[in-house]
Parts: C-alpha cells; structure tokens; sequence
C-alpha cells in the first residue's frame, strides 16, 4: 500500500509539469533504474539518472511544438519555422 501511495504521488506531481519536465523526470527515472541494474552501484544510477534527464528533457522540449519543424541556415544555424503539410 505504501509502494502505491509513493506512485500515485508521484504520478499526480507530473501532471502539473510541461513536457519538457516531464520528460526530464521519466527520463531520470528511467536511467537511474537502467543505470543501477547495469552497473549494480549507486555512481552507475547517478550517472544513468543525469543521462536520462538530459535526454528526456531534450525529447520532451522537442515534443512541446509538434507542429513546429527545425532547420538549418546556410551558415549552419538552427530555426524553427511551420512544418511542411502533408
């Protein structure tokens, strides 16, 4: 019953996040229990929970404008701009 206590509190703390958060949280989540299987220490989940957070909040900022589209510039730099239909 504490197990589910614990999860629902946590479930009901992201619901108030942006997808960028979120998926900073689940990401870090993820790769701390990743991290902690793989290596069977508590550095590896350090470093599988820093890696996850990164990664999730990058796929989650992505995730925020779904019908925005990114490209580059003839100099290289990065825009954002309306994708394309169809």
């Amino acid at each position: 019953m504490k197990k589910l206590f614990i999860l629902a509190a946590a479930l009901m703390s992201l619901s108030a996040c942006s997808t960028t958060e979120k998926g900073a949280a689940v990401g870090a989540g993820a790769g701390a229990i990743i991290g902690g299987v793989a290596t069977n220490s508590v550095a590896g989940a350090a470093v599988g929970a820093a890696v996850g957070g990164v990664a999730g909040a990058v796929i989650g900022r992505v995730a925020d404008n779904p019908s925005e589209c990114y490209y580059r510039d003839r100099r290289g730099e990065l825009y954002r701009a309306a994708c394309p239909k169809g």
